[in-house]
């Protein structure tokens, strides 16, 4: 199959809704692939490397980090969407791009921050994560942002509260916000990219679980999805089983795992999309979810999520350091609040122009925080404050 022979309601770069400044079309790429090369060459991709996905940075070299995370999530979702006929390219930059908005130190991270906006209407790394593609980058002379088509926009804002989505359409009649207020669906590539996020983090949380000791692979088998891969992989090759596991078994028993999801994706959203038979997108964001799990693999999948969150995301080492991480974004925001031209150049003049109202200020702080690894908002929490919290690599410092 060609790859761009397109099902009916997947989205046609040649039919996209558009940027928000008109540019004239490429003369070697569509639209979507253009996306994708504007986020790859983004400083916030770069970013991504020094970003908590569980593991803080410094805990180990072979732990994912949000960039690897994308990558993982991006290989899925192509695989998924040739399948199904989807657009590929832009099932890639919506998931290279989906974490862009993410602070450092993970989902700890984002609480703390979160709770520190919470008089200027808190944060969300999906919000955030549209931000950077529409205004926080500063690579082009026109306009700020990236510039990113609409259909990519929409794939990045997974999700988004009804306040901050009536504030987006205020902005932009018509736009990215809008089916949060109509509650309507996206576009099939923004859809896939949802579970490709999902079958990707469950996968590689329990490697970088194992890897890092806190979970166990006996541990493993009473999850019963991991547990029949795994009793799949001894039978096939019994010379894996022994005293210490080998870690062959542990990636061949993740491999039959994440291919059994594939492959259930595409059987069930396939019956899905003949059943509904959408003729086009628009017809797509007026039905219920069409890219989804089969109900016994969403089942199982839910059951490995629950597994993790008890036995990995709250262990106590865990919990510890994330405790130490809220710590440092907390103290940093409260820094910045207090002394904003203690900020780099472009946040602190930001701060200064909103002229004593707290709102503004507060966002550049939020943006400015966000915007950090792990290892410079560390770095930067000891020159503040003096103290060292997490033993992280020193950085050279980090241009915003």
């Amino acid at each position: 199959m060609h790859k761009w022979t397109l099902a009916d309601a997947a989205c046609d770069p040649a039919r996209s809704r558009g940027r928000r400044y008109p540019e004239p079309d490429a003369p070697t790429r569509t639209a979507f692939q253009r996306d994708r090369d504007r986020i790859v060459h983004s400083t916030a991709f770069r970013r991504l490397v020094y970003k908590t996905q569980v593991f803080l940075n410094h805990e180990g070299d072979l732990f994912r980090t949000r960039l690897t995370h994308s990558l993982e999530v991006a290989q899925l979702g192509r695989s998924i969407a040739r399948s199904l006929q989807l657009n590929e390219d832009l099932v890639e930059a919506i998931a290279l791009a989906h974490d862009l908005g993410h602070t450092p130190f993970g989902h700890a991270g984002q609480d703390a921050l979160n709770e520190c906006m919470a008089a200027w209407g808190g944060f969300e790394h999906n919000l955030q994560s549209l931000r950077v593609v529409d205004a926080l980058e500063e690579r082009y002379p026109q306009y700020d942002g990236i510039n990113l088509s609409f259909e990519t926009r929409e794939g990045i804002l997974k999700h988004c509260s009804l306040k901050n989505a009536q504030a987006l359409e205020a902005q932009e009649p018509g736009g990215v916000g809008r089916r949060f207020i109509e509650r309507t669906q996206p576009s099939l590539e923004a859809q896939l990219c949802n579970l490709a996020d999902e079958i990707a983090y469950n996968a590689h949380d329990i490697d970088d679980g194992v890897r890092s000791g806190l979970v166990t692979l006996e541990q493993m088998q009473e999850v019963p999805l991991f547990h029949s891969f795994c009793e799949q992989t001894l039978r096939d090759h019994p010379q894996l089983a022994g005293p210490q596991p080998s870690r062959r078994l542990l990636f061949e028993a993740i491999r039959r795992m994440l291919s059994q999801q594939v492959y259930d994706v595409i059987d069930a959203s396939r019956t899905a999309v003949e059943t509904a038979r959408p003729t086009d997108v628009d017809a797509v964001r007026q039905l219920s979810p069409l890219i989804a799990f089969s109900d016994e693999m969403r089942a199982q999948s839910t059951d490995l999520k629950r597994f993790l969150f008890r036995n990995l995301y709250r262990h106590p080492q865990v919990v510890q350091t994330t405790g130490l991480a809220r710590q440092i974004v907390q103290d940093l925001f409260a820094a910045y609040l207090a002394e904003p031209t203690q900020m780099q150049a472009g946040f602190a003049a930001r701060a200064q122009a909103a002229q004593g109202d707290a709102a503004p200020v507060a966002r550049a702080v939020a943006d400015y925080i966000a915007g950090m690894t792990d290892r410079f908002a560390s770095r930067e929490h000891e020159r503040l404050t003096g103290q060292r919290l997490l033993a992280l690599a020193a950085d050279p410092g980090q241009p915003l």
